[in-house]
């Protein structure tokens, strides 16, 4: 499909011109994911967000789940279904990433300000191997918290208006994704036995893709 093709359908499904361009421009899940690199984080000074697609870029910034959705919806255009997978740690932040295939093979496009939780390229044989790959590093300090991942959802099962152009957030995708059924990684006895993260890993905490403001430094 050509670019000119690619725009009609981002018009169809959602987006006006200058931003269903932007996204039609994006040919590849690499591309996809130089662009989330590229745009700002949300480091939402006004309160938790979960904006669509459409608001996310009117507003040239995003953080993860705002991220995948722009993700799943670059990849859709490029003839993927618009995934998202959702993360479930234990005191610490879930996070979502758009996982597609290429070839039979999972990779994964993500949006984070940090070091780790990044792209993964498209090697995995399964959902399971895709989300094994984070372990080590889905972290807060010296521990590792990542506990399960949820299911693939398919963005597909939801009207535009719920994702693509809707109101100022979308929190019923949020919630979707919670209550998507979710597979366990390690019991809370597995848990107990893991190494902790040595003061190396957690000094990469520190580099970030984006300076973090003072007022979210003291609420972290």
């Amino acid at each position: 499909m050509d670019l000119a093709a690619r725009i009609r359908l981002a018009e169809r499904r959602g987006l006006p011109r200058p931003h269903a361009r932007t996204l039609a421009r994006l040919r590849t899940p690499r591309e996809v994911q130089d662009f989330l690199c590229r745009l700002p984080q949300n480091f939402e000074p006004e309160g938790d967000t979960a904006r669509p697609v459409l608001k996310a870029l009117e507003a040239d910034c995003a953080h993860c789940i705002e991220g995948a959705m722009i993700a799943a919806f670059a990849l859709w255009l490029q003839g993927h279904p618009p995934l998202l997978l959702d993360f479930s740690a234990h005191r610490d932040m879930d996070h979502v990433i758009a996982p597609f295939r290429v070839r039979g093979r999972w990779g994964a496009v993500s949006k984070t300000n940090y070091v780790c939780l990044r792209w993964r390229d498209p090697v995995y044989r399964s959902v399971r191997e895709l989300a094994m790959s984070y372990f080590h590093e889905y972290a807060k300090g010296p521990r590792k918290t990542l506990r399960s991942y949820s299911a693939p959802f398919d963005l597909r099962r939801l009207p535009p208006e719920k994702w693509v152009n809707g109101p100022e957030n979308c929190w019923e995708v949020a919630d979707r994704i919670t209550a998507a059924r979710h597979y366990e990684i390690v019991n809370d006895r597995e848990a107990r036995a893991l190494r902790p993260r040595d003061p190396v890993e957690v000094a990469s905490d520190r580099l970030t893709s984006f300076p973090i403001p003072a007022w979210k430094r003291r609420r972290l």
